[in-house]
């Protein structure tokens, strides 16, 4: 997709992904607990819906909380869920005003009744159209993405709606969390670690990854916009050649 910021037409991601890495040890540094760098990265989640909203993008997955966050301190996974729900509480009004859709992906079922019906009435306070996507990963993970589509389309077989043949990697794509989306352009991850840490792995097969040194309370609205620019300029190929691309690109 393109858009015309401010001047001649860039490349802008629909759909951008992000690992928001290095809360604890932004913390650390700063001889905080680990909650106190969470709850500063609470900054940095607006100022990037803030540019994404902006630019044009529209969606922006967040990776909150991964399904291997639960080995964590139990201090730290209290606290996280009581940060969680205090900004379902507390934000889903202003994303609503702001023609922002918040969607919660992930195993719900092991977060307490409460949360989860915080997550539900957040959703369906920002309910409808609107021009903006805002998708919290929690207690998620891509191998159990892939998993639960793939349980999908068993479910499917065994009540004799599907043949196995008839699988494609289009039919379970659309049974992914995400399936109604389109796939990510770009991944982002923070904190200097070069991993995706079982996040979208389906999803991110063709996207594009930046890697960003900065603690995640630190990229803010001029470190998102450089990873932005960085995307513009990138080829994007998809299997075909550079010379297949530009001649697309003249013609």
């Amino acid at each position: 997709m393109h858009k015309s910021i401010d001047g001649p037409k860039v490349a802008v991601p629909r759909h951008v992904a992000i690992i928001m890495d290095g809360n604890n040890r932004w913390a650390r540094k700063r001889l905080l607990p680990g909650v106190a760098g969470h709850k500063a990265g609470v900054d940095a989640v607006r100022a990037v819906i803030e540019v994404c909203a902006e630019t044009g993008v529209e969606v922006l997955t967040l990776f909150a909380f991964s399904s291997e966050n639960w080995q964590r301190p139990a201090d730290e996974v209290s606290a996280l869920m009581e940060l969680f729900l205090g900004a379902l509480r507390r934000e889903a009004k202003k994303l609503n005003e702001n023609g922002i859709s918040l969607r919660i992906i992930g195993d719900r079922s092991r977060f307490h009744p409460e949360l989860q019906a915080a997550m539900r009435e957040a959703e369906a306070l920002t309910s409808g159209d609107k021009r903006f996507i805002l998708q919290i990963a929690a207690n998620y993970g891509g191998q159990w993405d892939i998993a639960q589509a793939a349980q999908r389309l068993a479910r499917e077989v065994q009540g004799g709606h599907l043949r196995p043949e008839d699988i494609t990697p289009g039919l379970l794509q659309g049974c992914l969390a995400t399936g109604d989306l389109p796939l990510p352009d770009l991944c982002i991850r923070t904190g200097g670690e070069h991993r995706i840490s079982n996040f979208l792995l389906w999803q991110l097969a063709y996207s594009e990854l930046y890697f960003s040194d900065l603690f995640w309370p630190d990229f803010k609205h001029d470190a998102m916009r450089k990873a932005l620019a960085d995307f513009a300029r990138r080829q994007r190929r998809f299997g075909r050649s550079a010379e297949q691309i530009d001649a697309e690109a003249r013609a």
